[in-house]
């Protein structure tokens, strides 16, 4: 539970009366229950109105908030308001803007605009979130700090660069070790001072956003770039608990964000809270999988959906409309994988600057006779009935993904072998095909305690951090089943290559040798071939992409390559491992070949499916107290029959049996 005080699924968003009226205020409380929202987001960017110059504070009208929304039975979510600095202190103090990508020292404007290794930035965001502990510390309404807001952007300015060379001798101790794990005798780059040493970016090392010279020193800074972020928000959050430890303290992320290693965050948040802003054509499975990825942060523990918007969005290409029925079904999309929190961006919809046709349960027309604001409220009311059944509740799983930020950072840091190589995108396929048979998965780091799985699939594992290979041995060799796929095994986490033959150290546990790795253009295809059936694989399938040439030393060929000079020639292997198996994927398969090797995969070790349920219907599974509770979501328009259904509905309240209709966007949450 976030906070006793509110044992229930709570359910609110971001208010910003600061840029309303005060004759505003008692009709926005007067919506809000109507709506049975009870928990604000007040103070996100509210620090220029709260320290107008360098040594005043004005807390009276964030005082006056709180206040007349607890007494109306409104509980607060109580951001620092450090997203953005004050206008007055980029003046003053320009070591606090950020320098870009290209070398240009920023001017005040925008958000997140801060340099994270700004003495100036961290100093006064320490300060602030002092000033507001020592206030709100014991205030009834207070439930959970909000650190600031979506971190997120890299700084190349001279502060930053400073404390990479700092970072970096904390990291390594001597120069000599930094060149051997940057390999520096290439092109002649041997350093021998520290101060010799400057952020790679436009100006050196990088060209287009992730092409670089050395890998291994655009990865440190990525890292590094993170690393400073998060001691911001550490910053912070020591200030707030040294007040009161008991209110927990969260950060909003945003889901598969690319600059942030989010597994190191979640371990310095007392509780994950993410903002999920699906586009018009976002498959429902990378939703899902966003969800379970930032279930993944905490082991499992529930997270808070922080913002999503109840209608449309204002920042991407094309903004439609979410249809009726489609706000409440993405709703229990999140609370159905973890979630305990439903909150939106935003309360009311601003009248100005960009983000004023961003959607809101309460629309520029200012009343609750929206269509809008009546399935908000609709949704508030069967939120509050269902929280003692599913508060606190936890997803279980057999089948882990592995997903490592700083394997991404390398794989798109790579000079090599493909440009179309997504790493995000090869999760996702494995993933979907889980997703599309009903299989419970946990989204896990490279930390996580893999015994407590069956099957654990790791795609384009191309760095093998030091100790990770004996990890997954070992959960081989207890009868685990490991499935790894092509440009894996590598580098190590330097990104320098581990020579002896790919895939490096995941060699013997894999039984094979990849000699080579051809990559051809997207719309050039292969073929795999399987050699006799095995569980659901049977036939021919198409792949793409990557195609590594492979010999088997020990492993069971189950497929080969269909054409090219490699025909003939194994593509996907089996190892027997101890007591288990490891799987070699080595291309990029279609989507039919990755749903029966799923199939097969989880029939091997009896990891069945939920339910099953009729194509564009998803089904995942909550328990508590040995309860389960099975949520069925509808994501097709059109009315859909479920066969199987046992239990009650705890949004009907209908006991079911056998088979029942289930309508287009409809969700059922049956209690077993």
């Amino acid at each position: 539970m976030i906070n006793e005080r509110l044992p229930k699924i709570w359910y609110g968003g971001d208010y910003n009366p600061e840029q309303w009226e005060k004759e505003d205020w008692d009709e926005d409380v007067r919506m809000f229950k109507l709506a049975g929202i009870d928990v604000a987001t007040l103070n996100v960017f509210s620090w220029a109105m709260i320290q107008p110059d360098e040594e005043t504070y004005d807390f009276s009208f964030l005082d006056e908030q709180i206040d007349r929304l607890y007494q109306n039975g409104i509980y607060t979510c109580l951001a620092t308001s450090t997203g953005a600095h004050p206008a007055w202190m980029a003046k003053k103090y320009p070591d606090v803007l950020r320098v870009d990508y290209e070398g240009r020292k920023r001017k005040f404007g925008g958000r997140h605009n801060s340099c994270p290794n700004s003495p100036t930035y961290r100093k006064y965001a320490e300060k602030l979130a002092n000033k507001l502990a020592e206030r709100y510390k014991d205030h009834p309404a207070v439930l959970i700090w909000h650190v600031s807001n979506e971190y997120g952007g890299y700084c190349y300015c001279d502060n930053c660069a400073n404390g990479f060379r700092n970072w970096l001798q904390q990291k390594y101790g001597t120069i000599e070790k930094v060149n051997k794990a940057w390999n520096t005798r290439f092109w002649g780059h041997t350093f021998y001072d520290w101060d010799e040493i400057v952020p790679p970016n436009a100006l050196s090392e990088e060209w287009n956003g992730d092409s670089t010279n050395f890998q291994g020193i655009s990865l440190d800074y990525r890292i590094f770039q993170s690393d400073s972020l998060l001691d911001c928000f550490k910053l912070e959050r020591d200030a707030l608990k040294k007040h009161n430890p008991a209110i927990p303290v969260t950060t909003n992320l945003m889901g598969t964000y690319k600059e942030l290693d989010y597994f190191k965050w979640g371990k310095e948040m007392d509780v994950v809270s993410w903002d999920n802003y699906p586009s018009y054509n976002t498959p429902e499975s990378f939703t899902a999988m966003s969800h379970d990825l930032m279930r993944g942060l905490k082991s499992g523990q529930p997270f808070m959906l922080m913002e999503q918007t109840p209608s449309q969005q204002n920042w991407q290409p094309y903004n439609s409309l979410k249809r009726p029925g489609v706000m409440r079904l993405w709703s229990y999309q999140a609370v159905a994988r973890g979630a305990d929190t439903v909150m939106f961006f935003q309360l009311r919809r601003s009248v100005g600057a960009c983000e004023k046709y961003h959607g809101a349960v309460i629309e520029h027309v200012g009343h609750e006779n929206t269509r809008v604001f009546r399935e908000t409220a609709a949704l508030g009311k069967e939120l509050a009935q269902l929280s003692d059944s599913l508060l606190d509740s936890r997803v279980q799983a057999k089948v882990a993904i592995v997903f490592d930020w700083e394997n991404r950072w390398a794989i798109e840091l790579s000079s090599g072998p493909s440009k179309a190589l997504d790493y995000v995108n090869e999760i996702h396929k494995y993933y979907a095909a889980l997703y599309d048979e009903k299989i419970a998965v946990d989204m896990i780091g490279v930390d996580e305690d893999l015994s407590k799985y069956d099957i654990v699939i790791a795609p384009v594992l191309y760095m093998v951090k030091t100790g990770y290979a004996e990890k997954i041995k070992q959960f081989i060799q207890n009868g685990g089943t490991f499935l790894t796929t092509f440009f894996s095994g590598i580098v190590n986490e330097h990104d320098i290559v581990t020579v002896g033959g790919y895939p490096g150290e995941l060699r013997d546990l894999l039984g094979i040798w990849v000699e080579e790795i051809d990559a051809l253009p997207p719309e050039e295809k292969n073929q795999i071939v399987v050699k006799q059936q095995t569980g659901n694989l049977s036939g021919n399938y198409e792949c793409r992409l990557l195609f590594d040439i492979i010999h088997s030393e020990g492993a069971e060929v189950l497929a080969e390559y269909g054409s090219d000079f490699y025909a003939g020639t194994p593509v996907i292997t089996r190892n027997t491992y101890g007591k288990g198996k490891a799987y070699y994927v080595g291309t990029c398969p279609e989507h039919d070949f990755l749903t029966d090797l799923v199939k097969t995969i989880c029939a091997e070790k009896e990891v069945a499916p939920l339910l099953n349920v009729p194509k564009g219907v998803e089904v995942t599974e909550r328990v508590k107290d040995g309860t389960s509770y099975l949520f069925i979501l509808n994501h097709n328009e059109d009315e859909v029959e479920i066969d199987n259904c046992k239990g009650t509905d705890l949004l009907s309240g209908n006991q079911l049996a056998g088979s029942t209709a289930l309508a287009g966007y409809g969700v059922m949450i049956i209690k077993q």
